[in-house]
């Protein structure tokens, strides 16, 4: 290759290099300038050209031709180019020349900016100039305008000022009244002119005024409603309708004398008629005090009601009053004739009292009690004046007021009214709780006596296991003593009614409970029979009959009824009671005696099924079972199990049929006691031959179907047993049948049975051990080794494949000895 040629090709190389655009570039420029040229395309390929250019030899002819137009487009682009570049030259001096002519145009846009600044600031100066006048005339025109206001309010005042005297003296309150209200709030406007000789002249013409208002107001009420003698006008008074109004306005001690003299002067012959040495002051005749404010309050209604402004509530304030008067006299009346006082007396009193308490909140709102705002009264009174209902009918609501079960019942605290005069009897209420602890006393006295009469519950009827009537005569008294109390205070009375509550409560448990369980023998009062029954050899030990079994039951039942209704007891007292008292209310204890009643109960039911299986037991303990020759039915002590099972486990379901749970504890229990008894009875049965154990084996699996049938026993409605339950006598009568399975294996070699013993039991109790060895029969040289054996393989025993003991032999034992296990199971399948 020449020298040219490489330089020729360098070129291109680098003209390429040079002419590599991005594909963005590519086609901006092709949207710029669309072309078809095929020279224009960015993946121009030169050989590819040419061959367009000549596809054949003989096309080559015109290679000439060819070369003379691309030399000459090559010329035009190149004067395109030059023309280019000369115009980008002059239009960076068009640009300067651009540049200077906008810096120009700027500087004389300023200029002119600076221009319109200084005549806008001329001409601002201009306006206020202009209207400063106006301003003036402005501020002169609102200082006109209030003065002529203040003119006009002066003119007012002045003339309301002498009209007011005028009126004054010419009693025109209905007048003064509208006037009087329009005078003070003129007046209000010149609070800051009182520097003014004149104006405070006014003011003070204007308290004057209201000072000989209210005097001469006071005079006109004093003549009409004097405080002594009995005069009283025909009718209300319009003069003195139009005064009230006039009071409203004047300083409020006004109204309140008003007020004051007039229910005092309405109430002056209530204290008269009651006065302590009258008969009728006394609590047996209280409700004339209230049928007398009744009709006075009708009364009232009728001659005053429209005299004083609705807004008073002179009506609510005439019963407040009274009230407040009726709570004074009955306290000094009672506290000087307190040993006169009885417990019916007492409720009577406190009973037609709160009556009319209630009947007061039915009526009023209750706002003058507080001395809040005044609002109308909730009704007005009308023909069919609510003062004028029966007493039977209000009877007849407090009746109904007792029920506490009422969900939507409002507390008696709720009433504005409540305690306003029964408060007065907070005093004596020791009376009414020394009653009803000696009412108590006595019920409880009578339910001793009736169950004496009338004797337990039989079994087999309705009332068999059912709680006892009893106890719910004891709460349902409970339930009105709470509400006759709660009625009148919820202090400390109640804490000490509910102190009486807790110990009729133990009174019952002890008494009417614990009182009643059957005794097992004359000279024991205690609950328990395990001590006291015997075993005879080849005797029955006594039992508790059917009648005594549903006694038990029955006693249970109503001791659970007792601990669930105490508790909600105690949540009603909390309920009652004041908040800073709820914490003295507590019955807890109360509720864990009637739990120790069904403990009892439960331990009764158990001991004596228990004990009644004691003799089947030891007869079980001194069978020769070294003489038995072969395998048969179950034993006779499994039979007489079965049978002392069948028939109290029966009896005692169906007595404790609503309380289930109850009967599901019986269940455990008994298990619990059962089943180690007859571990511990197994392992008297020494010595025992292969057979032996065979049978026992078979009357433990026969024990154990009956135990997990327990809960149903005897039912025609089978119902599966508790899990719980269930996993009891599963894991005690196992480990009973582990014993036998031990029992039966063969001694040697040692090792084999020490560690088949660790697995089948896991129990490190060398004791245990050693009676499995006895009811072997060893001898005691060869348990000598044996035990010594067991204390060298029990710190390291061998486990299953679970981590735990292994329930199946590790080595195996002789052919005859395991034929003898397979016909055993399969002797025990078939009885099943």
């Amino acid at each position: 290759m020449s020298v040219m040629e490489e330089e020729e090709l360098e070129f291109v190389e680098d003209l390429d290099a040079i002419l590599h655009l991005t594909p963005e570039v590519q086609l901006a420029i092709e949207q710029v300038f669309p072309s078809q040229d095929p020279l224009d395309r960015a993946d121009f390929n030169a050989v590819e050209y040419i061959n367009t250019l000549f596809p054949t030899e003989q096309s080559l002819a015109n290679i000439d031709e060819v070369v003379n137009k691309i030399r000459l487009k090559i010329r035009r682009l190149d004067d395109n180019i030059r023309t280019v570049v000369r115009g980008q030259t002059n239009v960076g001096q068009d640009g300067r020349q651009a540049l200077e002519e906008a810096q120009k145009a700027i500087q004389q846009l300023f200029g002119k900016i600076k221009d319109i600044k200084d005549k806008a600031e001329k001409s601002e100066q201009m306006v206020k100039e202009i209207t400063r006048d106006i301003k003036q005339l402005d501020h002169a025109k609102r200082h006109l305008t209030t003065s002529i206001t203040t003119l006009n309010h002066l003119h007012m005042l002045a003339g309301g000022v002498d009209s007011l005297e005028a009126m004054t003296r010419k009693r025109q309150y209905g007048e003064v009244a509208n006037l009087l209200q329009g005078v003070v709030n003129v007046l209000e406007h010149f609070q800051k002119y009182m520097g003014i000789p004149q104006i405070r002249q006014l003011s003070e013409r204007v308290k004057a005024a209201q000072s000989e208002l209210g005097t001469q107001i006071l005079a006109d009420f004093e003549e009409a409603f004097p405080s002594q003698g009995s005069k009283r006008p025909g009718g209300p008074s319009i003069v003195l309708r139009d005064a009230c109004l006039v009071a409203n306005v004047l300083d409020p001690r006004i109204k309140q004398e008003i007020i004051k003299k007039f229910i005092r002067q309405h109430l002056s012959e209530y204290l008269v008629l009651f006065q302590e040495n009258q008969d009728v002051a006394w609590l047996d005749k209280i409700d004339r005090r209230y049928a007398w404010i009744k009709r006075q309050l009708v009364d009232y209604e009728e001659k005053y009601g429209r005299m004083f402004p609705e807004q008073w509530c002179m009506t609510e304030r005439i019963a407040v009053e009274f009230c407040h008067i009726t709570r004074t006299e009955l306290a000094k009346l009672m506290r000087n004739r307190a040993r006169e006082i009885e417990v019916k007396l007492l409720l009577f009193a406190i009973q037609r009292t709160t009556n009319f308490e209630g009947l007061l909140a039915k009526r009023f709102s209750g706002c003058t009690l507080n001395n809040g705002p005044e609002k109308k009264p909730d009704t007005p009174l009308e023909p069919t004046n609510p003062f004028l209902e029966d007493e039977s009918s209000e009877d007849n609501v407090s009746e109904k007021d007792e029920d506490l079960d009422r969900p939507k019942k409002p507390k008696a605290p709720e009433n504005p009214f409540h305690g306003i005069i029964s408060k007065c009897f907070e005093p004596h209420l020791y009376v009414y709780i020394e009653s009803q602890d000696k009412n108590l006393g006595e019920l409880i006295d009578r339910f001793v006596a009736d169950f004496r009469a009338q004797g337990p519950p039989k079994s087999g009827t309705e009332e068999g296991g059912a709680v006892l009537p009893s106890c719910a005569d004891l709460f349902v008294y409970y339930k009105k003593c709470m509400v006759q109390c709660s009625q009148l205070s919820t202090g400390e009375p109640m804490i000490a009614l509910t102190t009486i509550f807790q110990k009729y409560l133990r009174e019952y448990a002890w008494k009417i409970l614990s009182g009643n369980l059957p005794k097992t023998t004359s000279n024991s009062g205690g609950l328990t029979i395990s001590s006291l029954l015997k075993e005879k050899e080849g005797s029955e030990v006594a039992k508790f009959t059917a009648e005594e079994l549903c006694l038990i039951c029955s006693i249970l039942s109503t001791a659970e009824y007792c601990l669930a209704t105490t508790q909600q007891l105690e949540e009603k007292l909390k309920e009652k009671v004041d908040k800073p008292l709820m914490e003295r209310i507590n019955l807890t204890g109360e509720m864990d005696t009637f739990s120790t009643v069904i403990s009892n109960s439960i331990q009764l039911l158990v001991q004596d099924l228990d004990s009644a299986c004691d003799p089947a037991l030891t007869a079980m303990s001194k069978m020769p079972w070294q003489s038995v020759e072969h395998v048969g039915d179950q034993s006779p002590y499994v039979t007489s199990v079965i049978m002392h099972i069948k028939q109290n486990v029966p009896i005692i379901r169906d007595n404790l049929a609503s309380t289930r749970k109850y009967f599901t504890q019986f269940c455990i229990k008994f298990t619990n006691s059962f089943i180690p008894k007859f571990i511990n009875h197994l392992f008297r049965c020494k010595p025992i031959s292969m057979v032996g154990a065979e049978q026992l084996l078979l009357d433990t699996h026969s024990l154990k179907t009956v135990l997990l049938d327990l809960p149903s026993i005897g039912s025609q409605v089978v119902r599966k047993a508790p899990a719980s339950y269930t996993k009891i006598v599963v894991k005690g009568m196992t480990r009973a049948e582990m014993i036998l399975k031990v029992v039966m294996a063969p001694h040697e070699p040692l090792v084999v049975f020490v560690d088949n013993y660790i697995k089948l039991l896991a129990d490190g109790n060398p004791e245990t051990f050693q009676k499995i060895l006895d009811m072997k029969g060893l001898k005691r040289s060869e348990q000598n080794v044996m035990l010594e054996l067991f204390r060298q393989r029990l710190p390291t025993p061998p486990s299953g494949p679970d981590g735990g003991p292994s329930l199946s032999f590790s080595a195996p034992t002789p052919e005859q000895e395991s034929s003898r296990i397979r016909k055993l199971e399969k002797l025990i399948k078939k009885r099943l």
